[in-house]
């Protein structure tokens, strides 16, 4: 999404590649507007920039529809964690204490959500080196229990760093983390992909955020919550 990127064509190259931009429905922090994902000729020079010089030519195109697919993907799981958890503690629990199904259906919830002001995207950073603490521990126990836990570490990991906007009207910085992890590909041959987004534990209201949408998911489930509901209903 870097707009300095290079639309220029590479001396190696041997196909011409577009140099339109695509824009992104993820709000910018900074300026007025969305986003704008890289063109394929910028996707390719970046390419070539980081050492990547086998890169074919005539896949960059692909390559920019799934990369801007994911990131898709990604600000619409950061939305959904914004719409629990803008609002403070109070609310999120409100929002999570009937697990992930549960928050879907909630009326109230429904209608209160929709006058949470969007987030926006300052800035963003990829760190594919860097594993996340998360990652690590997956990591580890697919190693340790191959056939419970095996799977494959993730191929890319970026921090995001939002700006929600509080129910007082101020505005704070929350950095998400986000693993991009490869799954077995559809009958078809099409490329399956996971995301794992969750905000950083940069302090403690971020975890319990964590703990609130995920051990609220699953007491809601293992508490027989849904199937009373269902009996009941």
């Amino acid at each position: 999404m870097p707009s300095n990127l290079s639309q220029s064509r590479d001396p190696r190259q041997t196909i011409i590649l577009p140099t339109e931009r695509e824009a992104s429905s993820i709000p910018r922090g900074d300026i007025d507007g969305n986003w704008e994902y890289p063109s394929p000729q910028q996707m390719y020079n970046a390419m070539l920039r980081k050492g990547y010089d086998d890169t074919p030519e005539d896949a960059v195109e692909s390559m920019v529809a799934v990369h801007n697919f994911l990131n898709e993907g990604a600000w619409a799981e950061i939305v959904d964690w914004e719409r629990r958890f803008s609002r403070g503690l109070g609310y999120g629990w409100r929002a999570c204490r009937r697990g992930e199904e549960g928050f879907r259906e909630d009326v109230e919830i429904i209608a209160s959500s929709r006058d949470i002001a969007a987030p926006k995207l300052l800035r963003f950073q990829g760190r594919p080196n860097e594993m996340t603490p998360k990652a690590r521990i997956l990591d580890f126990m697919g190693r340790m229990y191959p056939a419970k836990f095996g799977w494959e570490p993730p191929f890319d990991r970026h921090d995001w760093y939002v700006q929600r906007r509080t129910a007082d009207g101020q505005t704070k910085e929350i950095r998400y983390v986000i693993d991009y992890y490869s799954a077995p590909p559809e009958p078809t041959g099409e490329p399956v992909f996971y995301l794992d987004v969750r905000p950083a534990v940069d302090g403690p209201t971020a975890a319990v955020e964590r703990i609130l949408r995920w051990g609220g998911d699953f007491w809601h489930r293992a508490s027989g919550a849904k199937a009373r509901e269902m009996a009941t209903a």
